[in-house]
C-alpha cells in the first residue's frame, strides 16, 4: 500500500515551468530516493507535499486521503536550507517545535532526553544555536525532524555539513526509522546513500519525471551483459560474439579487460572463449552503479 501518491504534478512560476505531469507512488515503511540534478523540481514537490506551496493542478494522496492541512502534523521535514533560531538555547527551541507539532510539554521533555541521550549531547540543552558547528546544528535539525514520530519523513539531503563518522549515525536513525514503522522520502546528491538506503527512486530531469520504480529492478533493468575480467597474458583474439570495450595493464603481463556479450552469448560462451587464449583470475559481472543510472538517463535527456 502507498503512504503518498500523486498524480500528475504540474507547478510553474511566470514563465518558468518547475513540475510538469509528476507522478509517482511510494510504498509504506520503505525509503524513496527523490533524485534529480538541480533545478530538476525535487524541492518544488517536496514544498507541495509539506504545503509551503500549493500545486497548480493534480492531486496528492496521503494514505489515500487528499492532501490537506491535517496531514501536516503526520510529516516530519528537514529542509535542505535548516531552519533553527540561531540566539535561541537548544532545549527551549526543540520543546517549542515540539509543542507546534501537538505534543505536552512533558512528553516533548521526555522525548528529547530520550534523543540527547541516544546523540550524547545530554550537555547541549542550554547551548545557544549559534554557538554549536553546522554538524551540531544539524544533529538538532534532525531531531527537530521526527521528535513527534511522523509516520512520513522527508530528509532534503540530511548529510549536509557532517563528517563521516556522524554522517554513519544519521544512516542508521533512518534505517531504525524505517524499521520502526516511518516512510522516508530521501532527496539526495550523494548516490553513494541512494545505494545503500533507498528501496524505490524517481529521477527528475528538467521538471519531468524520466525514472521511477524499484531500485533492485531498475538497476536490473540496465545490465548490459557486461563482465569485468582479471587475466594473465595479453588477450589479442576475441570471437566476434564478444565486443572488448577496454583493456589495461595493471603489471606486467597482468590485464584487465572489459568485455560485453554479443549475439545472445552467455557468461559461461565467454568464459570457454577465454581460456583458450589467457588464464583467468578473475570474472565479475559490471553491474550498474545508481550514480551510473543517474547520469545515463540525464545525459539523454530522459530517452534512452
Amino acid at each position: 500500500m502507498e503512504i503518498l501518491t500523486a498524480n500528475n504534478i504540474n507547478k510553474s512560476y511566470a514563465e518558468h515551468v518547475a513540475l510538469k505531469n509528476v507522478s509517482i507512488s511510494i510504498p509504506k515503511q520503505s525509503i524513496f530516493g527523490l533524485l534529480g540534478p538541480n533545478g530538476a523540481g525535487k524541492t518544488t514537490l517536496i514544498r507541495i507535499i509539506t504545503q509551503i506551496i500549493d500545486h497548480d493542478s493534480g492531486e496528492i494522496l496521503i494514505n489515500g486521503e487528499k492532501l490537506s492541512p491535517k496531514h501536516i502534523g503526520n510529516i516530519g521535514y528537514l529542509p535542505e536550507e535548516r531552519g533553527l533560531y540561531k540566539k535561541m538555547r537548544v532545549g527551549e527551541q526543540l520543546l517549542y517545535f515540539a509543542q507546534l507539532k501537538g505534543l505536552t510539554r512533558k512528553a516533548a521533555k521526555d522525548k528529547i532526553k530520550h534523543w540527547f541521550k541516544k546523540f550524547d549531547i545530554t550537555d547541549w540543552w542550554g547551548k545557544k544555536v549559534e554557538d554549536l558547528s553546522k554538524g551540531m546544528q544539524q544533529k538538532i535539525q534532525f531531531i527537530v525532524t521526527v521528535l513527534h514520530e511522523p509516520e512520513l519523513v522527508i530528509l532534503d539531503e540530511p548529510f549536509s555539513g557532517f563528517d563521516p563518522i556522524n554522517a554513519n549515525i544519521i544512516k542508521d536513525e533512518i534505517l531504525e526509522l524505517k524499521e520502526n514503522g516511518s516512510t522516508i522520502i530521501f532527496s539526495t546528491h550523494r548516490m553513494e546513500s541512494v545505494e545503500e538506503l533507498c528501496d524505490d527512486i524517481a529521477l527528475l530531469h528538467k521538471s519531468q519525471k524520466i525514472l521511477d520504480g524499484p531500485k533492485k529492478q531498475i538497476k536490473e533493468d540496465f545490465r548490459s551483459n557486461t563482465f569485468i575480467v582479471q587475466h594473465l597474458q595479453d588477450l589479442t583474439q576475441l570471437s566476434s560474439d564478444f565486443e572488448l570495450l577496454s583493456k589495461e595493464v595493471i603489471e606486467e603481463d597482468h590485464f584487465v579487460s572489459t568485455i560485453k556479450l554479443q549475439n545472445g552469448k552467455t557468461p559461461n560462451d565467454l568464459i570457454k572463449n577465454l581460456i583458450k587464449e589467457v588464464e583467468i583470475y578473475s570474472f565479475t559481472e559490471k553491474i550498474p552503479s545508481i550514480n551510473d543510472i543517474f547520469i545515463t538517463k540525464v545525459k539523454a535527456g530522459g530517452h534512452e
